[in-house]
C-alpha cells in the first residue's frame, strides 16, 4: 500500500512538473527567432500587454478558473497553451510509470520538452527549427545508449532509425519537397530512436493519423473537398511514435497473428 501511495504521489509530482515545463515550452516556441529572451522578460497578455501575475501563470488551472480570458481586457486566451501544459503533464506521468526513476527518465523528459518546442513551432510556422532538431537527435541517441542492453540491440535500433530517417529524406528529395519537408527527416530519425523497438509501429501510426486528419479537413473545409492542402507533419510524427512507445501496440504483428 505504501509503495502504491508513493508511486501515485510521484506520478502527480511528475505530472505537475510536465505541466510547468509545458508552460515554459510555450514561451520558448513563441519567442524563438524573435530576438526575445527565453529566460528574462515577464509574460504579458497578447491583447492588452498587462504583465501576468503568478496566479495567472499556474499551468492549466489558471486557464480553467479564468474561463480562458484575460482578467483585465477579457480577451480570449488561446486554448493551445492549456492543451500543451496538460499534454506534457500526462506524458511526464506516463514516462515515469514506464521508465521509473533514473537517467533514462531525465533524458526522456528533456527529449519530450524539445519535441514539444519543435511541434509548437512547426504548427505555427510550418518550419522545423534546426537547433532544436539537432538537440532532439542528441538526446534521442543518449536515451538509446542509456537503455539498450547489448551491441546487437544497439545495431538494430540504429539501423531501423537510420532507414526511417533516410526514407523521409528520399521522400523530400524525389518529391522536390512537396511530399515531405526536409526538417521531417531528422525528427523521424530521432523519434525512431526514442520509440525503439516500436519505431515501425510509430511510423505506421503517424501516417494513419495524418491520413485521417487529411480526410477530415478535405471533407469539412469551407467550399467543399479540394485537394492540395498543406499541413505540418511533425505533429503527426510525435503523436504516432509516442502512441507506439507508450502502448507497445504493434498493428503489423496483430494482423499477422490474426
Amino acid at each position: 500500500m505504501a509503495r502504491y501511495t508513493e508511486a501515485m504521489l510521484l506520478s502527480l509530482f511528475f505530472g505537475a512538473l510536465g505541466a510547468i515545463v509545458g508552460s515554459h515550452v510555450g514561451v520558448i516556441a513563441e519567442r524563438m527567432n524573435t530576438g526575445q529572451s527565453f529566460v528574462s522578460g515577464r509574460s504579458r497578455c497578447n491583447s492588452c500587454a498587462r504583465v501576468l501575475s503568478p496566479h495567472d501563470l499556474v499551468p492549466v488551472l489558471s486557464f480553467v478558473f479564468s474561463k480562458g480570458k484575460c482578467r483585465t481586457c477579457k480577451a480570449y486566451v488561446p486554448g493551445s497553451y492549456a492543451i500543451l501544459e496538460l499534454a506534457l503533464g500526462i506524458l511526464f506521468m506516463l514516462a515515469y510509470q514506464k521508465l521509473g526513476i533514473g537517467a533514462p527518465l531525465l533524458i526522456f523528459f528533456l527529449a519530450l520538452a524539445v519535441l514539444a518546442v519543435i511541434v509548437v513551432y512547426d504548427l505555427r510556422h510550418t518550419i522545423v527549427p534546426p537547433k532544436a532538431s539537432i538537440l532532439l537527435g542528441v538526446l534521442s541517441l543518449l536515451f538509446v545508449l542509456a537503455t539498450v542492453s547489448n551491441l546487437h540491440e544497439l545495431g538494430v535500433v540504429l539501423f531501423t532509425a537510420g532507414a526511417i530517417g533516410a526514407g523521409f529524406l528520399a521522400l523530400h528529395v524525389f518529391s522536390g519537397g512537396r511530399a515531405m519537408g526536409l526538417g521531417d527527416a531528422p525528427v523521424a530519425l530521432s523519434l525512431s530512436l526514442l520509440a525503439a523497438p516500436h519505431a515501425l509501429s510509430g511510423l505506421l501510426f503517424s501516417f494513419w493519423i495524418g491520413a485521417l486528419y487529411g480526410v477530415v479537413v478535405l471533407v469539412f473545409r469551407q467550399g467543399g473537398p479540394k485537394m492540395g492542402i498543406e499541413v505540418p507533419f511533425v505533429p503527426f510524427l510525435a503523436l504516432g511514435f509516442l502512441l507506439a512507445y507508450f502502448t507497445g501496440w504493434n498493428p503489423l504483428f496483430s494482423a499477422l497473428a490474426f
